[in-house]
């Protein structure tokens, strides 16, 4: 956390005790660390780090998601489990986990003896599954965004090239995002007479190329403004002063934006009727939300009094009113039919080494429907110098991505990959279209279940050993992955846990065992447990 945001929350802080919402006497939680005990949760930027268990690892909650999912939950591989209903100050240390809340008791106890167990425990009782999925087609088919290829200038012109060459170079059509500034302006979520001459039109031919079409939006509002005025003369901004009387200028990546109030009915009300005039109006399918990260809360009054996660919970939940969405930002909201997208990656192995991590940490906090960060990374500044991009990179990316729950796409493979690295990456999305049906399979047992989509080894086989394997993962319960996520391997060991596993290569290896395999770049190594 900066010092300007640290600074900010301790005037909400402040704030929120002058109003008498914080108890006198903490709720507080020492825990002794088992032996060979590991512990998950918390972030998932963290997934990185995870488990948790062994050196200093610290991390306060609240006003604080990490840019990404968070879950007041910690689950341990001994199958014990700690639960809060508001933001919790974790921290391991000297053999101690040590956990205060400032706003809610902090439950905890033993649910069986495995992290499987532990998990099925805590979802069954503080976030059920809903029973519903995401749109499907998130799952079936690849997405793509036009973020990296037209940045700030998106248009209608340069998005139809971007569709037309996806089907021309092989690639299966799927769920087009277009990404921010398509609009007129913040909050005013119409497209923009000077780069689109017809969106109806342009949305039409989308579709009869056999995409969905997603916009990118967000709750800010630039000030001075109609809009503006308009919701600042209804009082459904949030407001810097506790009287209510001058709205809140909150500095995002972006600018300096005002930003609408969802603890006010009025003001949900108005967020969604943008989105649902999109639909009506234009046929747009769905939404890519972005932002609603807690600290843009920090220091502001609203309607309602609540703390900085909860406005980001209230987020995440315009989102169950569209099937076809994707968040980036996520409080509490597990269990729920919504597309969690890693945070953005730069263009390294570093970032393409957190993926799986990051994914398995997702699906450990109850967010079953996962997706990575775009192919090759999804920070801009990544790609503004063409020199630096790297093929293997974008070709192990995309074999990463291939047969995790969902894929996505942002720089254009046709642009800045060979002939054969292109050839490699196309395969990769067709592989993933063609074991749709079985991810969507899978995915909607999740639904009911709760369970990860995309696995840890520990979760799936445990006391085996696997705790701390980040390189592999399983699809449901009878696929095996095991990407390669270094540059220049060409062999790799996977571990095999018990009974007979066929691979892409058609070879058949009894488990459990620990295996070195040939990776050449055009291989990803996938493996089907037989019956």
């Amino acid at each position: 956390m900066n010092s300007m945001i640290k600074v900010m929350l301790t005037v909400f802080m402040s704030v929120m005790l002058i109003n008498g919402q914080v108890p006198a006497e903490s709720y507080k939680l020492e825990l002794k660390i088992l032996q060979d005990e590991h512990w998950w949760g918390g972030a998932v930027v963290d997934g990185r780090r995870m488990p948790y268990g062994n050196g200093y690892f610290s991390y306060n909650q609240l006003g604080d998601v990490k840019g990404n999912q968070a879950q007041p939950l910690l689950i341990s591989d001994k199958g014990r489990y700690v639960w809060s209903e508001e933001p919790m100050n974790i921290e391991f240390a000297d053999g101690l986990l040590r956990l205060t809340s400032r706003f809610a008791k902090i439950d905890h106890g033993q649910a069986g003896t495995t992290l499987r167990e532990a998990f099925l425990y805590v979802g069954k009782r503080y976030f059920p599954p809903s029973g519903k999925i995401p749109h499907p087609d998130l799952f079936t088919h690849p997405q793509y965004n036009t973020w990296i290829e037209l940045q700030y200038d998106q248009n209608e012109k340069d998005i139809l090239k971007y569709a037309r060459d996806i089907l021309a170079n092989g690639f299966p059509p799927g769920v087009l995002m277009i990404d921010d500034n398509w609009q007129v302006d913040y909050g005013n979520w119409e497209f923009s007479p000077e780069r689109f001459d017809n969106p109806g039109a342009m949305v039409d031919s989308l579709q009869a190329m056999g995409f969905k079409v997603m916009l990118w939006v967000c709750p800010f509002i630039s000030p001075d403004s109609e809009v503006y005025r308009d919701l600042a003369s209804r009082g459904v901004l949030l407001y810097e002063d506790a009287e209510k009387t001058r709205p809140a200028i909150v500095r995002w990546w972006n600018g300096a934006s005002a930003v609408v109030d969802l603890t006010h009915p009025e003001g949900r009300k108005w967020y969604v009727d943008q989105l649902s005039h999109l639909q009506k109006k234009y046929g747009v399918d769905g939404f890519k939300l972005d932002a609603g990260d807690p600290e843009f809360y920090l220091n502001t009054h609203a309607h309602k009094d609540v703390l900085p996660n909860e406005h980001t919970r209230l987020h995440s939940a315009i989102g169950l009113s569209f099937p076809l969405n994707e968040f980036r930002a996520g409080w509490k909201m597990a269990g729920q039919a919504l597309a969690q997208r890693l945070r953005d990656k730069e263009h390294t192995w570093e970032h393409l080494q957190e993926l799986i991590p990051g994914i398995l940490a997702q699906g450990l906090m109850g967010y079953a429907f996962t997706c990575p960060d775009m192919i090759g990374g999804g920070e801009v500044d990544s790609f503004t110098d063409s020199t630096i991009l790297d093929e293997e990179l974008i070709v192990r990316s995309a074999q990463s991505h291939a047969l995790m729950p969902m894929m996505q796409f942002s720089v254009a493979p046709w642009r800045v990959l060979s002939p054969r690295n292109l050839k490699i990456t196309r395969d990769m999305a067709i592989l993933h279209q063609r074991l749709g049906d079985e991810i969507l399979e899978i995915a909607r047992a999740s639904a009911i279940t709760g369970e990860p989509v995309a696995r840890s080894m520990e979760y799936m086989f445990p006391h085996r050993g696997y705790w701390n394997i980040r390189d592999q993962f399983m699809l449901g319960e009878r696929i095996l992955v095991a990407p390669v996520v270094k540059k220049g391997q060409r062999s790799r060991y996977v571990h095999f846990p018990p009974g007979r596993w066929r691979g892409d290569d058609g070879r058949v290896v009894t488990g459990p065992a620990h295996v070195e395999i040939d990776v050449p770049l055009e291989r990803l190594p996938w493996f089907r447990k037989l019956r």
